[in-house]
């Protein structure tokens, strides 16, 4: 990479780097092993080095960055709002809907919300509301070895051994509030949805392709976005915050990394409620009390939900569209072609 770059500036050809994820997850994450097998965190990190220039998503991971590279821009994630996932059609519901929309490497950060369910339903909360888990995919496979000979073989994982079997056992408290026939139905892991689907505290959503997942959001009203603290999480970007705006739901966040980018707090010490507050953030020192308490809020205070989703709007719609973005980028390319040309020029007349 380095050799391929230096020849390319002897082209005169422009390069930037896009980098949208750290370059070392920790053990938690499912690719941890491979990438450091691979190798793969330390020829990242060297091309990040030796990169001319370096494009990123946040303010975080640029100032990240700038201890390897001193040519760091920032262009972040944007919504085309009138791609059809992104234009909100909401499903109408009598419960109050809070969900959660992602992938298969998130199960430590949803470990954060253990015991908030089993405190919702003590308090007898559970007919207000339901548990929405968009993104349900059990594809994949599990590598097994033999301890004997050390010979390695592969099968399709099973159902019961998925990441999201565990993640629908935090959204459940292990299946302990659905009826019996509902918690038999989810067992039997059919695809079609359960009949009385909408009178259970929970529901099962299937995995969309990328041209369509993010319709799952008008399946709910608040959207959770839990976030385990390390280097890797710190550093992602905030599509969530970004893509719950659109959807124009409100969101309950960590107060941690991405999610310090635009939300702004509308639980105030004291107990009170900024109404310019945009979102709920979660203290990480508080997770074992303040998801929930943040939740019960809402549910009792449902027109609270209303001037949150409308604040989360306006603060991305304009910042976050595609349109925007895209006439940033164009800008930031003219400009730097500018300048390669005026050094062209310079080393020209030299010459």
């Amino acid at each position: 990479m380095p050799a391929l770059l230096n020849r390319l500036e002897e082209l005169g050809i422009l390069t930037f780097m896009d980098v949208d994820d750290y370059w070392a997850p920790g053990l938690h994450h499912p690719a941890y092993h491979m990438i450091k097998k691979a190798g793969l965190d330390k020829q990242i990190a060297n091309n990040v080095t030796n990169s001319k220039n370096v494009i990123t998503t946040t303010s975080i991971f640029a100032e990240e960055m700038s201890r390897m590279n001193d040519s760091v821009f920032i262009l972040p994630n944007a919504i085309n709002p009138n791609e059809k996932q992104f234009t909100p059609k909401p499903i109408k519901s009598d419960r109050i809907r809070i969900g959660w929309l992602g992938g298969s490497s998130h199960l430590h950060d949803l470990k954060l919300l253990k015991g908030m369910v089993s405190k919702l339903k003590t308090d007898g909360l559970l007919d207000k509301i339901q548990f929405v888990l968009c993104g349900y995919d059990l594809r994949g496979s599990v590598t097994e070895i033999n301890q004997q000979t050390g010979q390695q073989t592969q099968r399709d994982i099973k159902p019961h051994e998925s990441v999201w079997f565990e993640y629908e056992k935090i959204f459940t408290n292990n299946f302990d509030i659905v009826s019996p026939e509902y918690k038999e139905y989810l067992h039997s892991f059919k695809k079609a949805e359960y009949h009385d689907v909408a009178n259970e505290p929970y529901k099962r959503v299937w995995t969309k392709p990328i041209q369509s997942y993010a319709s799952n959001y008008n399946q709910f009203d608040i959207s959770l976005a839990p976030l385990e603290t390390n280097i890797f999480n710190k550093v992602k970007s905030q599509l969530k915050v970004i893509e719950s705006g659109f959807h124009k739901k409100a969101i309950i966040a960590q107060d941690f990394g991405p999610y310090t980018i635009d939300v702004k707090n509308a639980k105030v010490s004291g107990g009170g409620f900024d109404p310019e507050g945009n979102g709920l953030l979660v203290d990480t020192g508080k997770n074992h009390k303040q998801w929930y308490q943040h939740l019960k809020f809402l549910i009792q205070n449902p027109e609270k939900i209303e001037i949150l989703t409308n604040n989360l709007y306006d603060t991305v719609k304009d910042t976050y569209s595609i349109d925007a973005v895209c006439a940033t980028r164009r800008d930031l390319y003219i400009n730097e072609l500018s300048k390669l040309r005026a050094i062209g020029e310079t080393i020209k007349i030299k010459g």
